[in-house]
């Protein structure tokens, strides 16, 4: 048994306990309470850290590490031009994609995750496409979930890949991560692909991540079929015989009407919903994964958090990839929120998103998230300011600190000195 004690400890479940400690033995937290009260229930080192604050690792609802070297490569691969729209960009990304070596894909996903665990994140949920590269992520000492992707229009090419998901899933063996699927966009999965993941991953018992309304591009298609997507997405991947009869709907609508939405998947960005699509997801119990310098970068507009906050929908953060994102921080994507939005949310309710709102969106709320009992002893040591703070200014204080310490089940795996 050893003890953690700080100024202060954020469980972020209950409220921050100043003079704090966290109890933990065999790499789970075992209780936190005041260093007083652990000290007369437990015998073991004291770990004493003043002037700081102990809190749980960040969970990032969504990433996609295979992309994590994506700035070099367009370099590199001489396709180093800038987007000027959503679509122009998936196609760079596909052009790309598709000259990788596997060595290239491996170092970028190690690349990702050491830098995930320098940003103070200790879970995430990972998109993968190469299915092969899942002993990188077992081997990472981080945990999450990988979501294998799910992707296309043929039907017997998905009969196939529905059965290589649900034997991938069957057989996983990821260490500390656990299996998910992701249908990756509603324009971009048949309608029967999304109906045969929704059932695969409901006896699989196994969450679903889909990239939701992060477009106008989008809303254009299912409405009418025209646009970008139908003019240059579709025939660059040879898709114009599946391209869709004028829906004139939205792609909310569409999936809702297919049965697929409930409290078993997270949609990400929701740039473009209307309102009856936030009523829809609200009444589904579908959360939503915000990753606003995405959507800024791709210059695709912002969500409607205030709608969404008021609907009562679940919300986390995310910082999706190198290839639409300037940092894999969550810090850096809570500043970013708070900048943008001002007044909608508290530093309490960011810090929130991206430790237990996150961890409940991949189904990990049990293992990760917050500092209770039983759970991994995930947890960073942050730099206090020298005023005393609490409540909001705490948080918000911790927001804008710095981390001295990363602990993944209670092994020490980053380090740093505090600047002066």
């Amino acid at each position: 048994m050893e003890l953690y004690a700080a100024s202060y400890i954020l469980p972020i479940a209950s409220p921050p306990i100043p003079g704090g400690a966290v109890a933990v033995d065999d790499g789970c937290i075992v209780e936190t309470g005041t260093l007083a009260e652990l000290r007369s229930r437990h015998s073991g080192p004291v770990h004493d850290f003043p002037g700081c604050a102990i809190l749980p690792g960040l969970v990032n609802a969504h990433t996609h590490l295979e992309l994590t070297h994506f700035p070099s490569w367009k370099i590199r691969k001489g396709i180093d031009y800038s987007p000027r729209t959503y679509v122009d960009w998936i196609i760079q990304v596909i052009k790309i994609r598709r000259a990788l070596s596997p060595q290239e894909l491996e170092l970028s996903v190690r690349e990702g995750l050491r830098i995930c665990l320098e940003a103070g994140t200790t879970a995430i949920g990972e998109i993968l496409t190469d299915r092969s590269l899942i002993p990188l992520y077992a081997d990472s000492g981080l945990r999450g979930r990988l979501l294998f992707e799910a992707i296309g229009h043929d039907s017997v090419r998905n009969a196939q890949l529905v059965e290589e998901l649900d034997a991938a899933i069957a057989s996983f063996s990821g260490g500390s991560f656990l299996p998910g699927i992701s249908p990756h966009a509603p324009h971009t999965v048949a309608e029967h692909l999304h109906q045969d993941v929704y059932r695969l991953a409901h006896e699989r018992n196994v969450p679903r991540v889909i990239h939701l309304a992060e477009s106008r591009e989008e809303s254009d298609f299912f409405f009418d079929s025209s646009g970008k997507i139908a003019e240059f997405l579709y025939p660059h991947v040879r898709w114009e015989s599946y391209l869709p009869a004028p829906r004139r709907t939205t792609a909310t609508a569409w999936l809702d009407g297919l049965g697929v939405l409930n409290g078993t998947i997270s949609a990400v960005h929701c740039v473009h919903l209307t309102p009856s699509d936030a009523e829809i997801l609200a009444k589904r119990g579908v959360g939503v994964v915000l990753c606003p310098r995405s959507n800024d970068k791709l210059a695709v507009g912002r969500a409607p958090v205030v709608l969404l906050k008021r609907l009562g929908v679940p919300l986390a953060l995310g910082t999706d990839s190198l290839a639409s994102n300037d940092s894999l921080s969550l810090w850096d994507e809570m500043r970013y929120l708070l900048d943008t939005f001002p007044g909608i949310f508290t530093p309490t309710e960011v810090l929130s998103m991206t430790t237990i709102g996150s961890a409940r969106q991949l189904a990990l709320a049990d293992r990760t998230g917050s500092l209770d009992k039983g759970k991994h002893a995930d947890f960073l040591v942050m730099k206090l300011p020298g005023r005393n703070s609490s409540g909001e200014a705490l948080h918000e204080a911790l927001i804008h600190s710095e981390i001295l310490q990363v602990f993944l089940a209670g092994n020490l795996v980053v380090s740093r000195e505090a600047s002066p």
